[in-house]
């Protein structure tokens, strides 16, 4: 069983399939009824409005409806796309079992308890005609497929047919007088539409269903006497042909295949059966655990059955419906109905070849799976599922094509898989022993090989190799060196498709493509959501691939994309030009012409072919939102400009490719105020200041006009500004002109005339002009403001602006690619004035977009084609009085000298750091902090940078300098260079200056242990962590510093553990015998003799106060073994020795033992005797138990602990 879709759901008890969509309906024992997308796996609706349990469900074979009936006595028909129940049809006086449309009426058939069957007209909505006769529950009924016939079953032990043939002549021939007589008569003393006209009885207990063969006079039934039986009818009479037994419960329905000879029935002993309807036996049972079946749905025109059960329903396949082929040059050899056929494609002829006899077998899927073919030797060899895998090898003679009389004894083998891996040798995979076995064409075992992997299949990876496929990847095996030459982790892949040139490989799974090369290097990888097919490559190296309703395409880059829908499901098995040759799942081979455009497009953009792109758009029929979203995504947008008409979308892939001309162009055509705003935007990004203006004067908007203006120092039109605010009375805009103008006797006028008195007389008076503010004065009277005392006042003067009046230098917006060419095919001949223009644009490699501002009104001309007399007045073009014609020389082709070209800039001088060095510190001064991250991660270990993240930014803001040009300009970066002289090269730049140097180490050394011997432990811990967190950005010069440096870390290493230590015992008020073991610890801990003295001091008191004797008098005479110069500290130990030797013993058993030696833990600080496993910090060297590998260090609190790491890198000696 192949199950195709799943759901779990309550119990189902009905099912039905649709005759074209790929859906169906489940209704439930809780009274739902789901409509599912079974290619999908997706849920699509669901109807609830019965009450109680849904039995039967049944959709129309052409309208948008079902039928549905259910334990509240309800039929209802349903209309699947208004989601509505169009009408309830009542009559049915107890629980309805089954609902069926019929083919070719507007009928419903049911079957109720109420040992009745119904006829309904669904379009009347009335019952037509009761059948009666039962005499228990009617559990099913239907129509027959083709004749005026219902079959029903009942709990009666009877399965009764009816003969409705009355009934359907009543429907047909429209009732004259005479017949509406009798059917009065009819109506009321009971009709004779619908009679019985078998009783079929041979069950021994209720029969539970019963259905009619789709072609044949056969009924089958089944029952709770636990059999099947098969019926046969003629014209006159009904028989028991045989009876299938082998179900251990009722069964609870059957029906014959619609395509194949068989019987399926499914029963509450948890399985399906099937059965041979010729042989009457069975073929092959499907279990499940803990479900019991109710239901079966035959899908009427596909290979497809659905079974419902207790926890939901399946949609299984009995048969692969694959045919099996290979390829071979021009030539296609394929399975079908047990003969092995050959397809030309150049001809497309089509013949059978030899017979593949197939042993009789009782049982399913044993048609062949796999084709391997061997044109030298003109050998095929096929491979089934029989016997749980087996091939046979046929050597098919030279004359037999077309000729299929010829009957051939093959050679046969198990194996489960097999091949031709050369052209006399197969490999067969022994799926037992995982190995291959190597085979000439007598069948005879020649080489034998263990494959790398666990392997549940082999395919043909170019000759002597394999590619052999496990659960979860896939590798390329060389049987002659026994070498692996590539592998690859993917889903489980079902088919390989390999390119022409066995380059790349395709491996197909389930719902995913993976595109990758002969080395199995991965390329890319295609998720798809309905099942992935078949494929092959086409002759541009373009995979093309068919889901189940779709042909699609894949470019080398993953870009996909839909070429054709598909109704049924077809097998590739050539791609050539626009033509793809396929089986389908009859065998037949189909030719379907695609269109290719769109994919071959996308290729040529890929593969940067851009005249083939150029000729396509000229020439082809491509357009669509799609592909103007692709090129923009792609970073193609002027490409994207030739396809569009609408201007809206013109306008925005102009302004995205930076062509302002066909922007302005556009932007007049719509009009719109938005579009004005945005044209304004990126022209002042380009620098177009002429642009900028016309866009700001279109949408009226005067405040940006003033303040470009401003910047512009264009103070004559601002002057004009301000005049137009006067007539539009608009006061501020008045005022802000009159302000950036720095024209103090407007702003007073204004003031004045807006009666902001006070503030006139204030501005005049400031501003010097006396007789101005007398005259406001007297006005004003006793309201006189006063001036504030003591201030003196400037004059607001805007400054002036560094380039004065028409465009800055413009952004360089390059020609495209597609540009030049592109207009030219389009306008065709130009004049030789026109051809000049272009040369000189081509030169400069500049665009022409209005390159001063009296060519923008050129350009516009030219991009809208028509009058601009309206708008020069807004553009301010002057004519220019130039002398005749022809006095003007030609340009010659030096000239492009006068025009200034910004010089290309260089590289910046931190990338050219970054490039240069692998030293950390130097890449974090570049500024380059991934790439510094990720050398310490590779050389130390470290993985915890937030200690290091203010010394990044250090380094970084300490190798450059900033100066200031002037006011308008931005601030200039200068990188600082460390050991710069002024003979330096000015061409070779030197390493960055770095702002942490080893000499600064050692000062903060000193320091660390000046803090320790005060006992400023907190302080003297804080000093030596920073000294850790800054080697790793440190840089010397020779080897010997590097090994200064790397002494370094030890010495701190060890302060730093011992300082834990000894601030974690002083935490530790209440537990004795842990502060004792600190203590101890501490003074195993390698520091100077001053500190070590201290260490043993200490550990000396604690013990003895704690009356651990003789752990005290070892840690004595270690401290008089240091000749202490402190007088005291030398007697207080001699007393303890002596103290000690009369009790030599320790109250409390210590976790210490000083004969053994040992490191100390730094994150759980116990000792880690010799000759125990530990790991250790990969950049300060700290020793742990091995419980603590993969956590950050506590040590140096930056590394991984058992990380592996280079070393440190922290000189250019090292380097080189």
């Amino acid at each position: 069983m192949l199950t195709k879709f799943e759901t779990k759901s309550n119990r189902v008890k009905g099912l039905s399939f649709h005759t074209k969509r790929p859906w169906i309906l489940a209704s439930l024992h809780s009274g739902v009824i789901q409509l599912w997308d079974y290619r999908m796996g997706t849920l699509i609706d669901r109807f609830d409005e019965h009450e109680g349990p849904v039995r039967g469900v049944h959709f129309h074979k052409s309208q948008p409806l079902f039928v549905s009936g259910g334990d509240d006595y309800k039929i209802k028909v349903w209309n699947y796309k208004t989601h509505k129940c169009n009408f309830t049809l009542l009559g049915h006086l107890d629980y309805i079992r089954t609902v069926q449309f019929h083919h070719e009426y507007p009928w419903i058939v049911s079957a109720s308890d109420d040992q009745t069957i119904r006829i309904w007209n669904w379009q009347s909505r009335t019952c037509i005609s009761v059948l009666t006769g039962h005499n228990h529950y009617v559990m099913c009924a239907s129509f027959h497929p083709k004749d005026d016939l219902v079959v029903s079953a009942s709990l009666d032990q009877t399965v009764r047919v009816w003969d409705i043939g009355a009934l359907r002549k009543k429907t047909v021939s429209p009732a004259d007088d005479l017949l509406r007589l009798s059917q009065m008569n009819a109506d009321l003393f009971g009709g004779v539409d619908a009679i019985v006209k078998y009783v079929l009885e041979g069950h021994d207990r209720g029969v539970n269903w019963a259905s009619f063969h789709p072609t044949l006079p056969l009924i089958v039934s089944g029952a709770d006497d636990r059999q099947v039986k098969l019926w046969r009818m003629n014209e006159t009479k009904a028989w028991e042909v045989d009876t299938l037994r082998g179900h251990m419960n009722n069964v609870s329905s059957v029906m014959f295949h619609a395509k194949q000879d068989i019987i399926v029935s499914n029963s509450e002993d948890k399985s399906i059966r099937v059965w041979d309807a010729t042989k009457r036996t069975g073929l092959q049972t499907f279990r499940r655990e803990h479900d019991r079946f109710w239901i079966l749905a035959v899908h009427p025109e596909m290979n497809l059955l659905a079974a419902g059960h207790d926890s939901g329903m399946i949609v299984f396949k009995l048969e692969r419906e694959r045919p099996a082929f290979a390829l071979s040059g021009d030539s296609l050899f394929y399975a079908k109905d047990r003969f092995l056929r050959y397809y030309e494609f150049s001809t497309q002829r089509d013949s059978q070849v030899i017979p593949i006899r197939r042993p009789g077998t009782a049982s399913l899927n044993q048609s062949p799976r796999t084709l391997s073919y061997s044109p030298t030797e003109n050998a095929v060899l096929i491979c089934s599922d029989l016997d749980g895998g087996s091939y046979e090898l046929y050597i098919i003679p030279k004359d037999s094509i077309g000729r299929s009389d010829f009957v051939q004894e093959a050679k046969r083998g198990t194996g489960g898989s097999a091949i031709f891996i050369a052209r006399n040798r197969f490999a067969v995979l022994e799926k037992s022993t995982n190995q291959v076995l190597v085979k000439n064409l007598k069948n005879e075992v020649v080489k034998k090989g263990t494959l790398p992997i666990p392997t549940d299949a082999i395919f043909y990876a170019g000759t002597g190799n394999l590619l052999c496929r496990s659960e979860d990847k896939v590798v390329i095996f060389d049987l002659q060196q026994r070498l692996v030459l590539g592998d690859l982790q993917t889903p489980f892949v079902r088919y390989v498709v390999w390119s022409n040139d066995m380059e790349s490989v395709a491996l197909l799974s389930k719902h995913t493509i993976i595109i990758a090369t002969k080395k199995l290097v991965h390329q890319c990888t295609l998720h798809e959501t309905i099942r992935v097919k078949s494929g092959a490559w086409d002759d541009n190296g373009v995979f093309i691939y068919t889901t189940l309703n779709h042909i699609k395409y894949c470019l080398p880059n993953g870009d996909n994309g839909i070429i054709k829908t598909l109704d049924v499901p077809i097998y590739i098995t050539k791609v050539t030009a626009n033509i793809i040759f396929c089986l389908d799942r009859d065998g037949k081979n189909r030719i379907i012409t695609i269109d290719a455009t769109e994919y071959i497009f996308k290729l040529s953009l890929l593969r940067k072919k851009y005249d083939h792109v150029m000729s396509m758009i000229r020439n082809s029929q491509l357009c669509g939102q799609a592909m103007i979203a692709y090129l923009q995504q792609k970073g193609f947008p002027e490409v994207a400009l030739h396809f569009v008409e609408d201007e809206r979308i013109r306008f925005n892939l102009a302004l995205e490719s930076g062509n302002i001309s066909v922007a302005v162009a556009s932007a007049t055509e719509i009009n719109e105020k938005d579009q004005w705003y945005k044209l304004g935007v990126e022209a002042l990004r380009q620098g177009n200041a002429g642009i900028v203006e016309f866009a700001y004067q279109k949408t009226k908007n005067f405040e940006r006009l003033s303040f470009l203006y401003l910047i512009t120092g264009n103070l004559d039109k601002l002057s004009k500004l301000m005049k137009i605010a006067e007539v539009k009375n608009n006061v501020m805009g008045q005022f802000h002109n009159a302000l950036y103008l720095g024209d103090v006797k407007e702003r007073v006028k204004i003031l004045e005339n807006a009666g902001h008195l006070p503030l006139a007389y204030i501005t005049a008076s400031v501003h010097g002009l006396h007789d101005v503010a007398e005259r406001l004065a007297s006005e004003l009277g006793d309201n006189l403001p006063s001036l504030p005392q003591g201030k003196t006042p400037s004059l607001l003067m805007p400054p002036t602006p560094v380039m004065c009046g028409g465009d800055w230098p413009l952004l360089r917006v390059m020609k495209g690619i597609f540009e030049g060419g592109l207009e030219n095919g389009a306008t065709g001949a130009v004049d030789d004035e026109e051809d000049a223009e272009g040369v000189w644009g081509d030169e400069l490699d500049m665009d022409v977009d209005g390159i001063q501002n009296g060519d923008v009104d050129d350009s516009l001309q030219d991009a809208e084609g028509a009058d601009e007399n309206d708008e020069e007045v807004g553009w301010d073009v002057d004519d220019l009085e130039l002398p005749p014609e022809l006095d003007t020389p030609k340009t010659s082709g030096n000239a492009r000298s006068s025009v200034f070209v910004t010089p290309t800039p260089g590289m910046p001088v931190n990338q050219i750091w970054s490039q240069k060095s692998s030293l950390a510190a130097e890449q974090a001064a570049a500024g380059s902090f991934d790439t510094a991250m990720r050398l310490l991660h590779r050389q130390l270990g470290i993985k915890n940078f937030a200690p290091l993240r203010s010394m990044f930014l250090d380094l970084f803001t300490g190798s450059h300098s900033y100066l200031r040009a002037f006011s308008s300009s931005p601030v200039v970066s200068l990188a600082i260079e460390r050991g710069w002289n002024e003979s330096a090269s000015p061409n070779v730049r030197g390493p960055p200056a770095l702002v942490y140097d080893f000499s600064q180490l050692e000062e903060k050394l000193k320091a660390g242990y000046k803090a320790t011997t005060t006992g400023k432990f907190t302080e003297a811990l804080r000093v030596f962590l920073s000294i850790l967190h800054t080697i790793p950005l440190v840089v010397v010069e020779s080897r010997r510093e590097v090994d200064e440096v790397k002494e370094l870390i030890i010495i701190v290493k060890e302060y730093v553990l011992g300082l834990q230590m000894e601030l974690k015992r002083r935490e530790m008020k209440g537990d004795a015998t842990r502060q004792q073991e600190l203590a101890a610890y501490f003074t195993h801990c390698n520091l100077q003799t001053p500190h070590l003295r201290l260490a043993l001091l200490s550990a000396m008191s604690v013990c003895y106060k704690a009356k651990n004797l003789a752990t005290a008098s070892n840690f004595a005479r270690r401290l008089l073994e240091t000749n202490p110069t402190v007088e005291s500290q030398a007697k207080t130990a001699r007393q303890v020795i002596q103290a000690a030797e009369r009790n030599m013993t320790d109250e409390t058993k210590l976790n210490y033992d000083f004969r053994n030696p040992f490191v100390i833990c730094g994150a759980t600080y116990v000792p880690i005797y010799r000759g125990q496993k530990d790991v250790s910090c990969p950049y300060c060297t700290a020793r742990f138990v091995p419980g603590q590998e993969g956590n950050i260090c506590t040590v140096c609190d930056l590394a991984v602990i058992g990380a592996d790491a280079s070393g440190l890198l922290c000189s250019p000696s090292q380097v080189r």
